[in-house]
């Protein structure tokens, strides 16, 4: 039986002697232990002018063997490589089966320096040991995007915004299918209040990412709210629409931001009249249990509004639990 699959990333070589030893004992590995049962060909993954292994995305059928043969293919060349980072998704009827991440973790420097940096970029307060360890993977190997995008981050955090910009444009130059430093640009723009230019750069980390990953519907939802801000409501619409039908796991991300997604887009459809979607809305920003705090009341009080325009019983009971909230308002209709 064979599911989809999807292959996205990255792994850079640094040398030619490099590329010609990896493609060798890709070709021998290929012949003599998967006996050509992979998903991904030779001729075209590799490129040579960039002594890469580059796939910006590839779809294909597969079964589940072959899935496997691929991932570990890509795992036993990973070690020859200086950089870069290679996804892998198995899905049947849109639910991932199989997931794999592969990257360099090989001893040499400027793969062991990128690790570290990036680990303590999840150590509050490690900003300045975190941009030396990234300077000094940049050091042994000077065109590694993913170390200028983290880089990127940590300046972006220390509110160093042109330092962060030019970390994000030297790697969008260097892997120009890199999403985080199209959404690390973005937001940076953002803050710079280049509207224009963070839009297209969020547009940019959506068709660089897929569905599957996070970094996809942050993007999403970064745009919309940027669309909203600005009161181009319908934009923001289209994108809380989207957001609102993914059913995001506890241990995404994008989970503790879809109630507010939810309470936004409700009062957008409320705002726009379409009464029938903001209820289903509300209900959905109301039903989860955790995440970005949201006043609890006023959706409850425009709950009542809106089952009241669909002319709903019940819509009193809705005044009623946010008056018991607080809520001035829903006091006075009660």
């Amino acid at each position: 039986m064979t599911y989809k699959s999807i292959f996205k990333g990255r792994l850079e070589f640094g040398s030619t002697k490099s590329y010609d030893k990896v493609l060798k004992m890709f070709q021998h590995r290929v012949e003599n232990y998967y006996k050509s049962d992979i998903l991904l060909k030779e001729e075209e993954i590799f490129d040579e002018s960039s002594t890469s292994l580059n796939v910006p995305r590839y779809i294909t059928q597969g079964s589940e063997k072959s899935w496997k043969n691929t991932l570990s293919l890509l795992e036993y060349i990973a070690q020859f490589a200086v950089a870069g980072e290679f996804g892998a998704w198995m899905t049947n009827e849109g639910k991932i089966m199989h997931h794999g991440t592969v990257e360099p973790r090989s001893d040499r420097v400027a793969v062991q320096a990128y690790l570290r940096g990036r680990e303590l970029l999840e150590e509050e307060g490690k900003e300045s040991e975190a941009i030396d360890a990234l300077n000094q993977a940049i050091a042994k190997y000077e065109r590694h995007a993913h170390a200028y995008e983290r880089r990127g981050h940590v300046n972006f955090v220390l509110r160093n915004y042109k330092d962060a910009l030019y970390d994000f444009d030297k790697s969008i130059s260097l892997a120009p299918n890199n999403s985080a430093a199209y959404l690390g640009r973005a937001k940076t723009k953002h803050i710079l209040e280049d509207f224009e230019g963070a839009i297209l750069d969020f547009e940019k980390a959506i068709k660089t990412s897929i569905p599957l990953q996070p970094i996809y519907w942050k993007a999403r939802r970064l745009k919309g709210f940027l669309h909203l801000k600005r009161g181009e409501q319908q934009k923001a619409l289209t994108e809380f629409k989207l957001y609102s039908r993914r059913a995001f796991r506890k241990d995404d991300s994008n989970y503790y931001w879809s109630r507010l997604v939810y309470a936004k887009y409700a009062m957008l459809l409320f705002e726009l009249e379409n009464y029938s979607d903001a209820l289903e809305a509300f209900d959905k920003a109301l039903a989860v249990e955790e995440g970005y705090e949201i006043s609890e009341d006023k959706l409850w009080l425009y709950r009542g509004y809106t089952a009241q325009k669909l002319k709903k019983k019940g819509f009193r009971k809705d005044w009623e639990k946010a008056a018991t909230l607080g809520n001035v308002e829903a006091q006075k209709l009660v």
